[in-house]
């Protein structure tokens, strides 16, 4: 089958865990292989994919055994988390995927690349961290570790204290040209998990690590816009995008162009914390020249593909 192009696939780290009662890493690993049959079967569709990944629950896990033992070694720092978390969940991906190829007779290799997103150290965000992670502790506690580690901490909603860090946004991301060549080659790389790892560079142009996070849309639709993709697929939990959702006037979308998704987020018919980043992230990557926007369920990456469902945003 001739090559349909480059899809940048965006999968969530929620993703990866059905439900409270399966979050083992074991349990993980079989939510990924069943996303590998979806990635396979995008191959053989004729695309080559480029994969990255979310890390919310996953980073969240680390800093909790962290928090835990804080009184026995020192704690992980967020960059190191954020390449902890690359470096598993990219061995997840490439082994299920080495799998999956072999089971399908399919002759590709993946490889996971631990890759650094830039930002820029004079990002507002820094001046207010705004992004709750790790676990929920008493005021005092919290204040302690905050002296202690130059933390900032804030109340959560009346259910405890919580650290803070900030979201900057994602400027380069430094692997870009080994993330192509191998993609190229026709290699599935699986790239930029969590965002990247949060860099700045300082006065000498040398990369330093920061404590931050990194919206994984937003920095998926700068790895697609960087590598001149065709297409970027944003999977989540419904088929389709709706406006009004949830409301007795709620209708499904098919097609956004790109003055209509621009028109519709300003109207905030995608709500902040779900779907409003990833509409955003769309916008960006058709106004900078993508052909393909798409936001459809796993199950239907293929069916997406071929243009039988899920929400398409279009220039």
């Amino acid at each position: 089958m001739a090559s349909r192009g480059l899809a940048v696939l965006a999968i969530g780290g929620n993703a990866l865990i059905r439900d409270r009662k399966h979050e083992s890493i074991p349990d993980q690993y079989q939510m990924v292989a069943g996303i590998a049959v979806d990635i396979a079967g995008m191959i053989a569709d004729g695309w080559n994919v480029v994969v990255t990944h979310g890390n919310g629950p996953q980073v969240g896990f680390i800093l909790r055994r962290s928090e835990i033992s804080i009184d026995e070694v020192p704690p992980v720092p967020m960059d190191y988390a954020g390449a902890d978390i690359q470096g598993a969940v990219g061995w997840m991906f490439v082994r299920a995927l080495r799998n999956e190829f072999r089971r399908r007779g399919i002759a590709r290799q993946a490889v996971a690349v631990v890759t650094q997103t830039v930002v820029d150290r004079k990002d507002p965000a820094f001046a207010n961290p705004t992004k709750p992670i790790g676990s929920h502790m008493e005021e005092a506690k919290a204040k302690r570790l905050a002296l202690k580690y130059h933390w900032t901490v804030r109340e959560d909603s009346g259910r405890g204290w919580r650290r803070v860090v900030p979201s900057p946004k994602p400027v380069a991301i430094v692997e870009t040209g080994v993330i192509r060549q191998m993609a190229g080659a026709g290699y599935v790389v699986v790239a930029c998990g969590g965002g990247g790892i949060p860099v700045i560079e300082d006065d000498s142009g040398d990369l330093c690590g920061v404590e931050a996070v990194i919206d994984k849309d937003l920095a998926s639709s700068l790895l697609a816009r960087s590598l001149d993709a065709d297409a970027l697929v944003l999977p989540t939990g419904v088929e389709k995008v709706a406006l009004d959702f949830n409301k007795p006037t709620q209708r499904w979308l098919e097609q956004m162009t790109l003055a209509e998704a621009k028109r519709y987020s300003g109207e905030d018919q995608f709500d902040k914390g779900s779907m409003g980043p990833k509409v955003a992230a769309l916008i960006d990557f058709v106004a900078g020249g993508g052909q393909l926007g798409l936001i459809t369920n796993p199950p239907n990456l293929p069916r997406a593909l071929r243009g039988e469902t899920g929400t398409r945003v279009v220039a």
